[in-house]
């Protein structure tokens, strides 16, 4: 009876190589590809190259990664898993952004999603501030400030001027009034009955 060969000639590379090297085809008389692995795994690299650049489209280059760490595709940079979201339905478990551009995308899509801007937008409305908030005029601006009845963007406010605006419910009246209190004319209201005031006039 004759020995069973343990290594197989690619013809490709022309390497002789381990049965282990070569995939599995049935319609072979020996039940494995012509080609080993390697060289199917670089002529179908090179093939999906060249259909992406055929239709115009970017070729995602292969990088090595060391163990514990994955690339993100977004920065481009190798970072470890501890730099990563669990996502239990991606096949690594782990979410396809870094913590970091995640964090990005998060804040990109908030700002797109409630006020209907682009951060270039943004960016813009700022500058045609002069850069600082539009209430104080001195602080750098920081939150997008809109009108909760209609939607429309007013401005970008630094954070206290934001925070003071939320506090007076945005009523004009109030802010009026408080206006008037640090300007030193206190509202004084009247009581003309239990829990009824009287405004000066």
């Amino acid at each position: 009876m004759a020995e069973e060969p343990n290594a197989k000639e690619c013809r490709k590379c022309g390497r002789d190589l381990p049965l282990s090297a070569f995939a599995r085809d049935r319609n072979r008389r020996d039940g494995l590809q012509v080609y080993c692995r390697e060289c199917v795994a670089e002529y179908s690299a090179a093939h999906y190259r060249r259909r992406r650049e055929a239709v115009g489209k970017t070729v995602r280059e292969r990088v090595d990664v060391p163990e514990g760490h994955k690339l993100c595709r977004a920065c481009g940079q190798v970072k470890p898993h501890s730099e990563w979201h669990r996502k239990h339905s991606a096949p690594d478990g782990l979410a396809s952004r870094c913590r970091e551009c995640r964090a990005v995308q998060l804040r990109r899509d908030h700002l797109k999603r409630k006020y209907g801007l682009t951060e270039a937008e943004r960016d813009l409305l700022i500058a045609s501030q002069g850069g600082v908030c539009c209430i104080c005029l001195a602080a750098l601006p920081a939150h997008v400030d809109h009108c909760h009845e209609t939607g429309r963007v007013r401005g970008v406010l630094c954070f206290s001027c934001n925070a003071a605006l939320g506090q007076f419910k945005d009523q004009p009246e109030v802010i009026r009034r408080a206006a008037a209190y640090v300007e030193g004319n206190a509202w004084k209201p009247t009581l003309v009955a239990p829990g009824v005031y009287q405004l000066p006039s």
